[in-house]
């Protein structure tokens, strides 16, 4: 079975983490669409979820049946980079809240570039590494 399967795809996409990202709304969406029909039983909401998670299904079967690799590892990198975007973000957000009581966050006025400060230095001339800028704040 096993020699099967890898023959049948040879050649192919498979999983990569869009497809996997696609797979997780898919069964979000399942699950989303049982929890509506046993509470409210809309129809129309009902149905335009089961549209909708059949669509996704079959736009995940199609990618990963693919042959045409070149183009499904493009949509893969523009997802990545944008998943990039949101979990850096994050991220930064996280650091900062982390490092609150050592440091303090400016952004510089000319480039908007985030600067760390220690904190509990009285008032000091900040200059930005991006652009050059210079500063005062009290921190």
């Amino acid at each position: 079975m096993r020699a099967w399967l890898t023959r049948v795809m040879a050649g192919r996409n498979g999983m990569d983490h869009l497809n996997r990202f696609l797979s997780f709304v898919v069964l979000f969406l399942l699950l989303l669409e049982m929890v509506l029909n046993w509470t409210i039983a809309n129809l129309r909401l009902t149905s335009l979820l089961s549209f909708l998670t059949l669509a996704l299904l079959v736009y995940l079967y199609f990618r990963m049946f693919s042959r045409n690799i070149y183009r499904r590892q493009q949509e893969n990198g523009a997802y990545l980079r944008q998943r990039y975007r949101v979990t850096s973000w994050w991220n930064g957000i996280r650091d900062r809240w982390n490092q609150r009581k050592d440091y303090k966050f400016f952004k510089c006025p000319s480039c908007r570039t985030r600067l760390r400060v220690p904190r509990g230095k009285g008032k000091l001339n900040i200059v930005c590494r991006k652009c050059g800028t210079s500063f005062q704040r009290r921190t």
